[in-house]
């Protein structure tokens, strides 16, 4: 998140009880970073998790641009299937793939693994990958 010079987008199952990641969103989004999330819903707004991620997101973070799969799609996949991938992409140039949602317990207590890639092919590739799901609507906006 504080690579980011132009572009962010995250991608997690679930994200509340994280200040740090907060934080550091807050002072990209001041930065001028453009923020695009990719969380699932709650419950009440068709998903499967009791967490509203997406209001504590767009209270915290107004600025971002936040995204759900879309199951209408042609080849979305099962309307039952969840946001199960966790990674964050800057400007192309880096990625984070991880095991850990951004929750406290991720941050701070379980025992979770990652890996951050910086150059090279693979954080192009991941953000292109996920700007393609944005540009044929496989992911659209909460």
């Amino acid at each position: 998140i504080n690579e980011a010079v132009d572009r962010l987008f995250l991608v997690s199952f679930v994200a509340y009880e994280v200040e740090g990641v907060m934080n550091a969103l807050k002072r990209a989004a001041a930065r001028g970073v453009r923020i695009r999330v990719l969380l699932e819903p709650s419950k009440d707004h068709g998903g499967v998790v009791t967490t509203d991620s997406f209001g504590m997101m767009k209270a915290v973070i107004p600025q971002a641009h936040l995204f759900i799969r879309n199951h209408t799609v042609e080849g979305a996949g099962n309307a039952g299937g969840s946001v199960h991938a966790k990674c964050a992409v800057a400007d192309g140039r880096s990625a984070f793939i991880t095991s850990a949602n951004l929750t406290e317990a991720a941050m701070d207590r379980n025992c979770e693994l990652g890996v951050l890639i910086t150059g090279g092919t693979v954080p192009a590739q991941l953000e292109q990958h996920l700007d393609a799901l944005v540009n044929t609507k496989h992911l659209k906006p909460a």
